[in-house]
């Protein structure tokens, strides 16, 4: 590519950056505030200089303009609620009173009011706060944060630009208010919240910004007619306006399809597009439609959802054919890189010549700031990056790590009757009733209990080696005594061992199968100070040895109540690693289920009579068009099966899926061919039951009646409302009573208290059923 000496210069920008910081202060301050020992003064102190220090870096690195507003307390959805006044009434007060507080309110609840119900962001393991509206919803400007963030990126001297949740997204993504009958529609607000915007953006105009970034995401989805009007009606009237900066109106994760010509012929003046995830579809729709003339177009080239390097040549040629598509082109990821760790350099354990091929957020910004540069300098300039990345891209692709002959033998001779179980579920729930001798409405919990402080110490003692393997499985035994003695005092029906021993449900299995690597600093925000470490998934998968069955068989030998064996499905470990990209995932899928089949096998063999394979991610991972679902449901519900399909017809087969909405995969559940399966449903007021019976869902089900993601304790006649209603769509025989998702993140005080609340609703509730 020769220098394009008659375009613009091209610009280096993200649309958002990690927020944690590098050792992860903010979650650290915030649930210091939340405990009282962090003032409200200190933790925005905290939170300035954190921003600070990810705009200087930004800068330094050579970004042009870096975004403000994408930093969060807890969640950006949430932020454009509080942005636009659209406080439900129960949380008015506290808002009101404190508007700290009152965020945090409605991000975790209280002991007396319920939070906002969280879901997965799209396609991604970050969860947002749902927005609840009503027609009688009253929106209010309230620009001040936004206002606040770029005024201290412009006191640095740097160009900023804010970042917005846009209307038309922000009211796709939200949901009737309780109380509000079910069908109406958010959308039907628009016109009275795009006032509310036009307000933001003047003042966001006076504040001294040049453009603003609007993200409309949800236009990547299938959109109706009507939906694609509203987005045409929004852009007018705020492109119509006549105090307010340049837009730039942003979408990503997968290609725009009808919604690109809608925004293209929009009077506003950029597009940001992806170019990673969707970069032929997007590329063939924007030259079909004549480009973007007088438009500048932001280019997201930069996969800003996995970690794997960027062919620096191949971005660099598609970025050139897409110079004569615009009045200018800029470089960017291809979404926040919110969604990717902070720094590869700082993972110390990993070969260095693996972490060649990896790049994090600061590795990301090095590639766009790079080709930025060649697009507008020529590749003369970019020489040695451009060799460099071409050996890195090459060791890869020859590493022995990448490939192991047996494990893909061994996956192309599968069949299809090695996914089916070798009998129906009417006569496998015949055996498993037998077997285990459940009352109705049977009780248990998710999988993990709460990770102590005592018990992150004893896994860091032992990796810095100040207690060895002895004295570490020690501590692990006296927590599943702990645990187990817990379950029966307070009547759960089938226990579980609590998993002390697992930092993560991915990351647990993940360090024990070949082809995965594993970070030391590699932290991902999943929702508020919740935080993960995806392993990175390299090269083909087995499984050297068990995993789970010691400690399942130690919990078992405890009790003479059934104990369910724990595993983290295919799906998952995939959805929630940075799984590679250099084959199809169905086949990556296939890999991973062969190793954990084995690890079923030992587990029946150690006489475990109930085992849960959790598939949290089996919605979050399905492609955001419907065109693009049979595909992958197809090769999902395979790999479960694959996975559960050996065992005898008397051993029970659990899942577990949480915070995604559930509708529009019931069938894909169905087709699982699980003997159990337990679903958030607390937030959502029993929802997915509701939606399980519209279905004709067969199978034993469990909605949850406890939601974890709060530290309130529900009453127990909280959860025997939920359970009653329930029992309105799905019959007692087939009912289960257990909360929404694990327990790891909440204390033990509160879960005694909500499991104890849990079991007396079952039993009240059991004991109003009709005599058999």
């Amino acid at each position: 590519m020769t220098n394009q000496s008659a375009a613009p210069a091209a610009r280096a920008t993200v649309y958002g950056y990690p927020r944690q910081g590098p050792d992860r202060e903010l979650k650290k301050a915030i649930e210091g505030y939340w405990k009282g020992r962090v003032a409200a003064d200190a933790l925005h102190a905290i939170a300035t200089e954190l921003r600070r220090s990810n705009w200087r870096q930004l800068a330094e690195a050579g970004i042009d303009e870096v975004p403000t507003g994408d930093f969060s307390y807890y969640d950006h959805v949430l932020d454009t609620t509080a942005m636009v006044g659209a406080i439900p009434e129960r949380h008015r007060a506290s808002v009101d009173a404190d508007a700290l507080d009152g965020y945090f309110a409605m991000a975790r609840g209280t002991q007396d009011v319920a939070p906002l119900e969280m879901t997965k962001w799209f396609d991604t393991n970050y969860h947002y706060l749902v927005p609840e509206l009503g027609p009688g919803t009253v929106f209010g400007a309230n620009s001040a944060k936004q206002v606040a963030e770029l005024k201290e990126a412009l006191a640095l001297g740097l160009t900023a630009r804010p970042v917005l949740v846009g209307p038309v997204t922000y009211l796709l993504l939200a949901k009737p208010a309780p109380g509000v009958p079910a069908d109406f529609e958010p959308l039907t607000l628009l016109d009275r919240l795009l006032p509310v915007y036009a307000e933001v953006l003047a003042d966001l105009r006076a504040a001294g910004a040049e453009w603003v970034q609007v993200d409309e995401p949800a236009l990547v989805q299938d959109r109706t007619p009507a939906e694609l009007n509203a987005a045409e009606r929004a852009y007018r009237t705020l492109g119509a306006l006549a105090d307010r900066p340049k837009l730039l109106i942003a979408s990503y994760f997968d290609r725009l399809g009808d919604a690109l010509p809608v925004l293209a012929k929009a009077p506003v003046e950029g597009l940001a597009l992806d170019f990673a995830e969707a970069a032929a579809a997007n590329l063939d729709a924007l030259a079909a439609s004549g480009g973007l003339p007088g438009k500048r177009l932001v280019a997201g080239v930069v996969n800003g959802r996995n970690v794997w390097i960027n062919d620096l040549q191949k971005s660099l040629s598609a970025l050139g054919t897409l110079l004569g598509l615009a009045d200018r082109v800029d470089v960017a990821a291809s979404c926040s890189l919110l969604h990717v760790p902070l720094d590869a350099a700082a993972e110390r354990d990993i070969d260095p010549q693996i972490l060649r091929w990896l790049a994090f957020a600061r590795q990301k910004t090095a590639e766009i700031v790079t080709l930025a540069k060649g697009l507008t300098q020529g590749t003369a300039s970019i020489m040695g990056e451009l060799a460099a990345n071409r050996a890195d891209l090459a060791s890869r692709s020859g590493s022995p790590i990448t490939r192991d002959p047996a494990v893909r033998a061994r996956a192309e001779a599968v069949t299809d009757a090695d996914a089916r179980r070798s009998q129906p579920y009417a006569e496998r729930a015949a055996a498993q009733r037998a077997r285990l001798g459940l009352p109705l409405l049977p009780t248990t919990t998710i999988g993990s209990f709460p990770q102590t402080g005592e018990l992150r110490t004893a896994r860091a003692d032992l990796r810095a080696g100040r207690i060895d393997t002895v004295g570490y499985e020690e501590r692990i035994e006296a927590e599943i005594q702990e645990v187990v003695s817990f379950q029966e005092k307070t009547g759960i029906d089938v226990l579980v061992h609590g998993e002390p021993e697992r930092n993560d449900m991915v990351q647990y299995f993940a360090e024990q199968l070949t082809g995965y690597l594993a970070t030391r600093h590699g932290w991902v925000q999943s929702y508020g100070t919740r935080y993960v470490r995806p392993p990175v998934l390299a090269g083909d998968i087995s499984r050297p040895e068990p995993m789970t069955v010691r400690w399942t068989s130690y919990a078992q030998s405890l009790s003479d109540r059934p104990v369910k064996g724990m595993l983290t499905g295919p799906v998952t470990m995939l959805a929630w690693s940075f799984v590679r990209d250099d084959q199809p995932l169905g086949d990556t899928a296939r890999q991973v289920a062969l190793a954990l089949r084995d690890e079923v096998g030992d587990l029946e063999t150690a006489g475990t009579p109930v085992i849960q394979v959790d598939e949290p991610a089996l919605r979050e991972t399905l492609p955001l068009r419907a065109a693009d679902r049979a595909a992958y449901l197809t090769w999902a519900t395979e790999a479960f099966r694959l996975t559960t399909a050996g065992v005898r017809p008397d051993t029970q087969i659990h899942t577990h899926m949480c915070y995604a909405e559930f509708g529009d995969i019931v069938r894909a559940i169905d087709d699982l061919d699980a003997d159990v399966i337990s679903l958030e449903a607390a937030r959502s007021h029993m929802q997915v039951a509701r939606e399980l019976a519209s279905h004709g869902y067969p199978r034993e089900a469990g909605p949850g009646v406890y939601d974890i993601h709060s530290p309130r304790v529900p009453s127990m006649e909280e959860a025997a409302g939920l359970l009653r209603t329930g029992l309105r769509a799905i019959p007692a025989e087939r009912l289960w009573v257990n909360p929404d998702c694990g327990l790891k993140t909440r204390g033990w005080p509160e879960t005694r208290a909500s499991l104890e609340n849990l079991v007396a609703a079952a039993r009240t509730v059991r004991s109003e059923l009709p005599a058999s």
